[in-house]
């Protein structure tokens, strides 16, 4: 282990059950791919079979590069002793960018394609399991992190992949694979251009994929709007809901012995919330464990029959986005359209998802016809999206925090309150959804609020530079149970990396550099060493 690597700092109700669900992928395609038959070898004798499917234009695995990029990069920061100490060279940021032309072919399952552009994945488990060689959740986070180390061409490239993929596709697959074709992921594309736009002023890039941004939200308005009803008025918003039944392929094993615990009618309809569930990048949490006698058990998903905050919010957001697009581009129609859009869901969303008593918004259960109250940071992601019309929305969200006794937490804040051994509940807590609190409060003009926001952000860093300090590693999340640890639970193990956990480091580094400190003695080194121990972690391989 190198000395450098010592130093680091730190996304139609229902399915009926007797209805027979189209395949998790179709055995034959215009685009000429093809299945084969695979049976399942298992110590259990499973003898259910997989259609595995070639496809060449989406037959991806990720390959790690080893070529190191004779450049500089340069974080800069507006705090004093921040702006001109961050100049590294060479290497790659998080260990996952691979350049290369496209390369397509019907080889075999393990083969490799590279992007048509450079790219970054999240971390190790992104080019190692199931083919996932992009992640769009993961990649907003990852770009913040790679503007503000100067890598603006490599944000290009991964854009253009993704762009290229809604194109192909009309949407961006939930991995690399012909089988996750029926599943997106949490919409972000559109921020991530915001992003790109706003660092780099490349407003012809922004003119000439304008209609693809455009065409991607339309993928969601097309195939994942649902109606609700409230106050006797009928209001639309979106959910996720992938109705294709078998498990899932990436992994079968699982959900096929899965399949067994419920009633044979019910086999499709789990198949197809699970896939859901994957979809909503939220895979799995309780927030989807609504439909059983045990709300532990993941066999009693139904993540189809929630409306959630997060999805909606991005998508209000995304609206805006594009309305402001539209404008600079001088596209008055277009524009006013998308204006509309967003002032519709806004209204949809305080109708349906606010509570007003409690200071905050909550996935709304269309089953029962109720929201669900339990704690999750993504019922304040409307509050990070800038969703809301109410300026004092933040400290109403502050006093939430306060009521749900999150603010007692000490390393992070926690996925729920629920412990289900699910991935995305308690211990665990996940970098993205620090971002959503922390730049959700700040929004607030209170100096109790910014202040509040700023320590959950010195919370997050402490556990991130501790962790690190044990394990040489950055993680993909983190158990706060018990003086901060890497996470666990769900169906893998804990990854390291990584790339949206780096990514949100630099931006609360960006923005509170000249306050944080690691909560170590080696804080005596000063920030300025713990910025650069971070980026050398990014950068040198």
């Amino acid at each position: 282990m190198t000395w450098e690597l010592h130093l680091l700092l730190l996304l139609g109700l229902g399915l009926r059950s007797q209805e027979a669900l189209p395949p998790p992928c179709e055995r034959s395609t215009a685009m000429e791919s093809s299945c084969t038959k695979f049976r399942w070898r298992s110590s259990t004798k499973m003898t259910s079979s997989l259609w595995i499917c070639h496809w060449p234009h989406l037959q991806m695995k990720s390959c790690r590069s080893s070529v190191s990029w004779p450049r500089s990069t340069t974080t800069a920061s507006p705090r004093n002793g921040f702006r001109n100490l961050s100049r590294v060279t060479s290497g790659q940021w998080g260990r996952s960018c691979s350049p290369g032309p496209l390369r397509t072919g019907r080889t075999a399952l393990s083969s490799c394609r590279r992007s048509r552009m450079l790219s970054c994945v999240s971390g190790r488990r992104s080019y190692t399991r199931s083919g996932k060689s992009w992640e769009r959740r993961d990649s907003y986070w990852v770009m913040e992190g790679l503007l503000l180390s100067e890598m603006a061409s490599t944000v290009k490239g991964m854009l253009q992949n993704f762009l290229d993929l809604v194109k192909t596709y009309g949407h961006i697959p939930n991995g690399g694979r012909i089988y996750y074709l029926q599943r997106s992921q949490p919409p972000l594309l559109t921020l991530m251009m915001d992003r790109y736009v706003a660092h780099t002023k490349d407003v012809a890039f922004l003119q000439e994929n304008i209609g693809t941004l455009a065409s991607e939200l339309d993928f969601w308005t097309v195939n994942r709007t649902v109606s609700v009803v409230s106050g006797g008025q009928s209001y639309v918003l979106n959910r996720y809901y992938v109705p294709y039944g078998g498990p899932r392929p990436e992994s079968y094993r699982k959900d096929a012995e899965l399949a067994n615990s419920v009633p044979e009618g019910d086999r499709e309809t789990l198949w197809a919330e699970l896939k859901a569930g994957a979809e909503s990048g939220w895979d799995f949490s309780s927030r989807w464990l609504v439909g059983g006698p045990d709300p532990d058990l993941l066999s009693s998903i139904r993540t189809s029959k929630m409306v959630p905050t997060d999805l909606n919010a991005f998508l209000c957001q995304a609206e805006e986005l594009m309305s402001n697009f539209y404008s600079r581009l001088g596209n008055n129609t277009e524009a006013t359209k998308y204006r509309n859009l967003r002032a519709q869901r806004l209204a949809a969303m305080e109708a349906v998802l606010w509570d007003e008593q409690k200071g905050a918004w909550f996935d709304y259960d269309l089953e029962k016809g109720k929201k669900n109250l339990e704690f999750y940071p993504s019922n304040l992601t409307p509050l990070w999206a800038g969703c809301f019309s109410d300026p004092s929305v933040a400290d109403k969200a502050l006093k939430y925090l306060e009521d749900s006794k999150i603010l007692t937490y000490q390393y992070g804040i926690p996925t729920s309150l629920r412990n289900t051994g699910q991935q995305w509940d308690f211990p665990n807590a996940w970098a993205p959804l620090q971002d959503l609190v922390i730049r959700g409060l700040a929004k607030s003009a209170s100096p109790r609020t910014q202040e509040v926001a700023f320590q959950l952000a010195q919370n997050w860093i402490k556990t991130n530079f501790k962790v690190y300090s044990q394990k040489s590693a950055m993680f993909e999340k983190y158990d706060i149970s018990n003086g901060g640890h890497p996470g666990g639970g769900g169906e893998y193990e804990v990854q390291e990396g990584f790339g949206w956990t780096n990514g949100l480091a630099l931006m609360l580094l960006d923005r509170y550099g000249d306050q944080l400190t690691s909560g170590t003695q080696l804080a005596s080194l000063g920030p300025h060493c713990l910025v650069a121990a971070l980026l050398l972690n990014l950068l040198l391989q």
